[in-house]
């Protein structure tokens, strides 16, 4: 006879949770891969800590199906927290450090204009404020070579002043570290030793592509939305217990809580992801080729047109 364990044979969890946090409503739906039906719940999403509304709202879900907590076999989630949070800019206070001369990188961006008639166009305020860009002393070159070192006391003394200031996130995005890394993986050593409760984002790990704007834009906007998001993320796998907790990415695939809290900008349009994967899958259903789907939140609005919802051709906005 085989040895039992303490842990649930996969059997008995039947169930599969999927979980979509709004800025007004998460819904919930339970899947009982057994008997083959679903369940639905739309219950009111819990601002100051949307896991406490996910959590409370999954229980009372399967209390009104009759259903147990412990027959869970996995949760995937999808959210538009990572989009509100930028959206209400409600993100941590973040530094940026940037290769000497290039500290106003996200002013400059593309100069590109959202309309190109406009002689005066108003651009939203980059994430992280002037006071908090900052620049080091180092340089690699387009092939990776080292051409200044990095000033290890330079880069203690720059983190130190950010803190401070008030930074509890800082974004790292120094010139070529998409080629080599080098200098940016020391900053972030520094960091995680001399400043553990201060979250930081690496470039290189964040987006390792070349064009330094699109690069510094994206780390930054992860280290902004990282501390709210990666606590979230946190509580939500604890409170699940021993639920595998996937997370839906703006592409549509899912990845673990874990590495979603490592970059959370990856997960940017989940909530959208989700929406425009149905909008393909009921379409090819009904034999529609042409789907337009629309949803609307309570912070955003999201939209997506499927040119080929049989071959799952999804654009969105």
């Amino acid at each position: 006879m085989a040895k039992t364990t303490g842990t649930p044979s996969t059997s008995r969890r039947r169930l599969i949770t999927a979980i979509d946090i709004g800025g007004t409503f998460t819904d919930i739906v339970v899947y009982d891969t057994k008997s083959g039906k679903t369940f639905v719940g739309k219950y009111l999403t819990t601002p100051h800590d949307p896991s406490i509304g996910a959590l409370a709202g999954l229980r009372s879900l399967l209390d009104e199906q009759g259903l147990r907590f412990r027959d869970l076999g996995r949760a995937i989630h999808a959210t538009t927290l990572a989009t509100n949070a930028i959206v209400e800019r409600k993100g941590a206070t973040t530094g940026l450090l940037t290769t000497k001369g290039f500290q106003d990188l996200l002013l400059i961006g593309r100069e590109s204009r959202y309309d190109i008639y406009d002689l005066v166009p108003e651009f939203p305020e980059p994430l992280v404020a002037g006071p908090f860009r900052r620049e080091l002393t180092e340089r690699i070159s387009a092939g990776g070579e080292i051409l200044q070192p990095l000033s290890m006391q330079e880069v203690k003394v720059t983190i130190q002043d950010l803190v401070d200031k008030g930074a509890n996130s800082i974004a790292v995005c120094l010139l070529h570290s998409y080629i080599n890394s080098e200098h940016e993986d020391a900053v972030g050593e520094v960091i995680a030793e001399s400043f553990p409760d201060v979250n930081f984002s690496l470039s290189s790990a964040v987006c390792a592509e070349i064009r330094e704007y699109e690069r510094t834009s994206t780390t930054v906007a992860n280290a902004y939305i990282q501390p709210s998001v990666s606590r979230y993320l946190e509580d939500l796998e604890s409170n699940l217990e021993d639920v595998p907790l996937y997370i839906m990415l703006s592409n549509g695939g899912i990845t673990s809580a874990t590495a979603a809290t490592q970059t959370p900008i990856r997960m940017f349009e989940s909530g959208p992801a989700g929406g425009a994967l149905s909008a393909a899958y009921f379409g090819a259903l009904s034999d529609h080729e042409n789907v337009i789907a629309f949803d609307m939140g309570g912070t955003t609005a999201k939209s997506c047109i499927s040119r080929s919802a049989s071959k799952s051709r999804v654009s969105s906005a």
